[in-house]
This record gives structure tokens, C-alpha cells and sequence, in this order.
């Protein structure tokens, strides 16, 4: 086959990134996608590419021929297929992991480390296999690192743009495990030993059996949907509320939390009792006519919200659209002309935004694992004061721990609040230990003559005098800034 050689090492280059870009969305369940989880990913696949390049020089230095090039491509798509089956070992390993950094590493070697060395070892060995002159050398040697360099450009952008959405994180790992079978078969073929052009056909045999091997199933039970978006994996499951027994139906991102729920046999009623919280606004607000919602998941809350609030308006920002088709299929979303939708990053919408609101919904806070740092700051704060009307209020759903060196972020994120708003409640929406992550609802009101919250509280939604926590959260904590959120270093302490 002519170009054999530069058909190899773009293929290749195209897919490192590829499964770099995969590995985000494999992993992310497990530990997030923050900044220290992306550091780990590229600095693990980056050592282990050096690796193999040292290697690659080292072995094809020796003896470089097509029959080995055959047998090293097969053992990168093996090594690539394997990433299927052992996602759900690394689901064990690391269920509570202790220190994200240290997990984060762990994890990428096991799942990514062996594929990446191995296609860290094509790239000079081809340059080996290709080499005719000493004189010609550098050339031979540039020439195929640029085209493994375009492969990995052209791999970056058809993995997020085009593969992730359509495809699905564990169909990917199939597609290039077939991609690399292929190329084994290529080099095979192009060998002079009769041998190898047997194993060619068993390459072939392979890479077409790999796009029908169904893929291993994710941690969680009863599965409806697993699925792949512009932002993030997502499962659909059904499952049974614990305290009542009734079936609901789930939506997650991560194991370590859900994002949306509802029940089955009454798809309007709230699942969780952080959400019914979020009616507090009205009776903060009696007046309540226009409000605004940022994150909405399945679109519980919305859904609640235009059959509790006939005569009020919602503006929903989720800046999934995936999502908003998903409650629509799965949820029983439906068009309500009292509900406009915009797809984009919340903080976007904040800084364009030039409509007042009666309330804020900030819903936006997935887990401790998934804290989008530019709505936290108070630059992002402050805009939500200018898009509220004189007696207006914010709640901001967070996930946190109460007490203990892990309080650092709701600390934090109420000395910001205090920074912009007069008026500043924390209010604990369960009876769980202090020292565990769980719902906290800030709620934070544009005016200083405010209702007795306490009174509203108990007599509206259950929840007793102890559970308002504003006083008891030490003063001194450091304040959020787009220049500086240190948001990773709150994550790794709740981890603890």
C-alpha cells in the first residue's frame, strides 16, 4: 500500500487524542472534571507517549520490519478495547476515593497508560522502517512526527466535535480499537513473511468483530440510558425512593450523587426535598412574578414551578441542549409558553442579561466533584444582584459539608454572598452529620427588610431553628474572585 507508513502515523496521532478526549468523559463519573482531573489525564498519557517513543527508537534500532509494526498496533488495540472492562474494576477502586489527585492519577494509568505506550512506540518506528539514507534522516524523521501531529489535530476535532456527541464514550473505545486492528492488518499484509499475511486476515476478522462486542454495562442498576453530550455522560435510571418505596426515575452524571429525579407515578411532584425548597421565594416574595432558573437538569423544578405558580413567569438556562431532549423524552418535559429556554453557560447569560427577575434559581452545582467555578465568584454574584428587582432573592443550591477542615467551600462561597447581599442565610436542608457532603440552600435577599425566615421555615417546609446555620459559619474565609476560585482545593477537602 503506498503512504502506508504516513497512513499509520496520522492514524495513530488521531487516535491518542481521540482517547484522551474519551478518557475525560470515562473517568468523570468516577472523579469529576476538574482542572487537577485534567492535569492528571494529559500529564499521564503525555509521560506514557514519552515512553513509548524512547522505546519505539530503542527497539526499532534494532530491527524494524512491518511484521512487528503488525504486532505492536494489535497490542494497542487490544490494550484501547481493554479500557471497556476495566472502567467498571476502577469504578471499585476508586468509590471513595480519599485524595483526588492521587485517584486521578491511579485511574489514567490503569485505563489509559499500557494504550498510549504502545502508541507512543509507532511514531519512531515508522521513521525506522522508513529511513533510506543517513543523509535523508531528519527529514523522514519530521516529516512523519507532522503528519502524526495532524492526526492528532484532526483527532482533537472530530473527537469533540463530532464523535462524543453522536457516538457515545464506550462506542469510541470500540471505533478505535477497530482503527488500530485495521492498521495491524495493513502492516501484516505488508510484510514478506507468509506467516504474517495470515495474521493479516486475523486482523481484519478482529477489527470488524470489535464493532459488535456490546459494551460492558455502567455501575448503575436498572439503566434506561447511557449517554454521551457536548458536556457531559449521562445515565438515565430507574430506581425506588428509599423512604417510600415508589419508583422514580434518575438522572446522574456522577456516583457520587443525582442530578434530577422524579417519581413515576406523579412525574410533577418533587423528588427531593433540597428542590421544594426553592418555593421559599415565593413566600420570601409573595409578589413573585418573574423568575429565573440556572441548571435544570431533567427539569423537575420547572416542571413543579408552572403548576404550583400559575401567574409566573420562568427563564430556564441549561447549557445542555441533550438535556432539555432528554426531559422532554424522558421526563415528561413539555412546551409551556410561561417557560422560555436559553442553551448557554449560565454565567454567559449573567453577564448579557438585562432583564430583572423576582428570584434566582441557581441549580447549577452538580456535586463536589462538578462546581462550575465562574458562577461561585463574586464578579458572577454580583450580576446576579443586578438581574434581581429591589426585594428580590437568590438560591443557590450547594453541595457541601457544614463543619470541619472539608466547610472550607460553603465558608468561602457565603463570605462572597456577604460580600454583595445585605441579608445571608445558610440553611441545612437535611438531618445528616455535619462533616458529609449533602444539599445547602443559600439563600440571599437584595432587601434588608426581611421576613422571619425561621418562622416560614418551620411552619412551610419542616425544617427546625438548628438547620439555619448562617451564624455558626466562621468569619475570615478567603473571598471567591474570577482571578482566583480555588474551587479544586475545596474538592480535594470534601474528598477527605
Amino acid at each position: 500500500m503506498k503512504h502506508l507508513t504516513e497512513i499509520i502515523a496520522f492514524t495513530s496521532g488521531a487516535v491518542v487524542m481521540i482517547l484522551e478526549l474519551d478518557g475525560s468523559r470515562i473517568i468523570a463519573p468516577y472523579l469529576g472534571t476538574s482542572t487537577i482531573v485534567w492535569t492528571g489525564l494529559i500529564g499521564v498519557i503525555l509521560g506514557s507517549l514519552s515512553l513509548g517513543y524512547w522505546w519505539g527508537g530503542k527497539i526499532a534500532d534494532k530491527s524494524a520490519n512491518f511484521g512487528t509494526l503488525g504486532k505492536i498496533l494489535a497490542t494497542a488495540a487490544l490494550l484501547v478495547l481493554s479500557v471497556s472492562f476495566l472502567k467498571n474494576i476502577l469504578t471499585l477502586a476508586l468509590l471513595t476515593p480519599r485524595n483526588l489527585i492521587t485517584s486521578t492519577i491511579i485511574g489514567t494509568i490503569i485505563l489509559f497508560a499500557p494504550a498510549t505506550f504502545f502508541l507512543g512506540i509507532v511514531t519512531p518506528y515508522l521513521a525506522r522502517l522508513k529511513m533510506k539514507t543517513v543523509e535523508t534522516s531528519g527529514e523522514t524523521v519530521g516529516s512523519l512526527y507532522a503528519i502524526s501531529t495532524l492526526g492528532s489535530i484532526v483527532g482533537t476535532f472530530l473527537g469533540g466535535f463530532v464523535l462524543i456527541s453522536y457516538f457515545g464514550s464506550t462506542k469510541i473505545i470500540m471505533i478505535l480499537s477497530a482503527a488500530l486492528f485495521l492498521l495491524a492488518a495493513a502492516a501484516f499484509n505488508h510484510s514478506p513473511k507468509p506467516k504474517d499475511r495470515k495474521l493479516a486476515l486475523l486482523m481484519l476478522i478482529l477489527g470488524f468483530l470489535v464493532m459488535f462486542i456490546k459494551p460492558v454495562g455502567s455501575f448503575a442498576e436498572k439503566i434506561v440510558l447511557d449517554a454521551d453530550t457536548h458536556y457531559s455522560r449521562v445515565w438515565i435510571k430507574d430506581s425506588e425512593d428509599p423512604s417510600t418505596g415508589r419508583p422514580t426515575r434518575l438522572l446522574t452524571n456522577s456516583i457520587y450523587g443525582t442530578q434530577s429525579g422524579m417519581f413515576l407515578d406523579n412525574p410533577d411532584e418533587l423528588l427531593f426535598q433540597y428542590t421544594k425548597l426553592f418555593d421559599l421565594a415565593a413566600k420570601i416574595n409573595p409578589n413573585l412574578k418573574t423568575t429565573l432558573m440556572i441548571g435544570a437538569g431533567a427539569y423537575s423544578y420547572p416542571k413543579h414551578f408552572v403548576k404550583t405558580f400559575p401567574d409566573a413567569t420562568l427563564d430556564v438556562v441549561e447549557i445542555d441542549p441533550k438535556l432539555t431532549d432528554l426531559a422532554k423524552k424522558y421526563f415528561g418535559l413539555k412546551d409551556n409558553p410561561r417557560v422560555a429556554i436559553f442553551h448557554e453557560d449560565g454565567r454567559i447569560f449573567l453577564n448579557q442579561n438585562k432583564k430583572t427577575y423576582d428570584a434566582i434559581f441557581n441549580d447549577a452545582f452538580l456535586s463536589y466533584l462538578n462546581i462550575p467555578f465562574q458562577l461561585t465568584t463574586e464578579e458572577a454574584i454580583r450580576k446576579m444582584s443586578d438581574s434581581l428587582n429591589n426585594n428580590g432573592v437568590v438560591m443557590t443550591n450547594l453541595i457541601a459539608s457544614v463543619s470541619g477542615p472539608s466547610a472550607a467551600f460553603l465558608e468561602a462561597e457565603y463570605a462572597t454572598y456577604k460580600q454583595v447581599f445585605p441579608t445571608v442565610h445558610i440553611i441545612k436542608v437535611t438531618d445528616r452529620p455535619d462533616t458529609v457532603s449533602q444539599n445547602i440552600m443559600l439563600v440571599a435577599m437584595k432587601s434588608v427588610d426581611k421576613p422571619s425566615i425561621l418562622s416560614i421555615l418551620k411552619t412551610n417546609f419542616g425544617i427546625p431553628e438548628k438547620n439555619i446555620l448562617s451564624p455558626k459559619i466562621k468569619p475570615g474565609a478567603e473571598i471567591l474572585a474570577d482571578d482566583f476560585a480555588p474551587i479544586e482545593k475545596y474538592m480535594a477537602l470534601m474528598l477527605l
